[in-house]
């Protein structure tokens, strides 16, 4: 055996050092859920009863949906903040289709599925075609959309029998079968399709890969050929799409709009992408991180309320789960 031959067979028999960063990168998230688990049963045995982990998947499953959307707009290095409004006017609109109209459903679906399309092509043509920055066009159209939904509902709650502006009450009815998607388990079935589909989306087909590529390197992807564009102008579509299917989801959950009902949503599907980044060291947005990283925000939520913490302190801890996600992310990527 010669000497390069033996050097190199010499390096492959040596194991790389365990490095303790690297491992809590990887599986952190996971031990953390399960440790969260384990300090919550001990403060109350009936936070593993079978009905309240049912509980907490139903309470993520809109959290998960409009996360995945955030996840899509950064698999290209976008970030897109306007999916808590996108929600909102989602909400709005299935509901006042229903009440103030009387459609039906595969109407009231169209519509909303309509206007989430114009938002997204809204916000791609903001960011493609006048380059305005990915944060600073969706914060704008944050505050529009939101507006938009106030206006439409003109600041009211739309419900059924609601006293509408001439003083008649609303004649429309929710249709029993959108009702029964906010249900369980149709609703958690609702989550999990979504997350399966856009896990296979991104991580097998090759519109995925290209969008990946994008998120690393826009330039690189140019000169390869990848029309850049065009993917961008997709991921906000989806984006835009999965926060309607959201706010239609929280429609049939709760049967009214509230106003501004999705905007709550915003910060948690945020730190759920931002926390699927470092899942079993995925280094990059993805669905099933993302649907892990909302399973940790739904047990914080639901253990802190289990032990009567007040609810105007539940903030400060998931912006401290936000902040410690992003510093993971971004010391690694440096």
């Amino acid at each position: 055996m010669t000497k390069p031959e033996a050097s190199t067979v010499e390096k492959q028999l040596v194991k790389k050092p365990f490095k303790l960063f690297d491992f809590f990168y990887k599986y952190g998230t996971i031990l953390t859920i399960a440790l969260l688990i384990l300090i919550f049963t001990w403060a109350n045995p009936a936070f593993i009863d079978g009905n309240n982990l049912i509980n907490i998947l139903r309470s993520i499953s809109i959290v998960t949906i409009i996360a995945i959307g955030v996840t899509i707009s950064l698999s290209v290095n976008g970030f897109d903040l306007s999916v808590g409004s996108t929600a909102s006017v989602a909400n709005a609109v299935v509901i006042s289709m229903f009440v103030w109209y009387s459609q039906n459903m595969f109407v009231a679906i169209l519509v909303v599925l309509a206007a989430a399309i114009l938002i997204g092509l809204i916000n791609s043509l903001l960011i493609v075609k006048l380059r305005i920055p990915d944060m600073l066009t969706t914060l704008a159209t944050m505050f529009i959309i939101q507006g938009i939904a106030l206006t439409y509902t003109k600041g009211a709650t739309v419900s059924e029998n609601m006293v509408m502006p001439d003083g008649s009450y609303a004649t429309g009815v929710i249709s029993p079968l959108f009702v029964k998607m906010g249900q369980v388990p149709w609703i958690i079935v609702v989550m999990l399709v979504v997350v399966i589909v856009v896990h296979i989306f991104l991580t097998y087909t090759k519109h995925g890969r290209y969008m990946y590529i994008i998120g690393g390197n826009k330039e690189a992807a140019r000169l390869s050929g990848i029309p850049v564009n065009k993917y961008k102008t997709i991921a906000y579509l989806l984006s835009a799409v999965l926060a309607a299917i959201g706010g239609m989801v929280l429609a049939s959950r709760v049967m009214t709009a509230e106003i501004n009902a999705g905007s709550p949503y915003l910060m948690d599907a945020v730190a759920a992408a931002f926390i699927g980044f470092s899942v079993l060291g995925a280094g990059k947005p993805n669905a099933f991180g993302t649907f892990v990283g909302a399973i940790l925000i739904g047990i914080l939520s639901n253990g802190l309320v289990m032990m009567s913490v007040p609810y105007y302190a539940m903030d400060i801890v998931k912006g401290a789960v936000l902040a410690f996600a992003l510093g993971l992310t971004y010391y690694k990527q440096k």
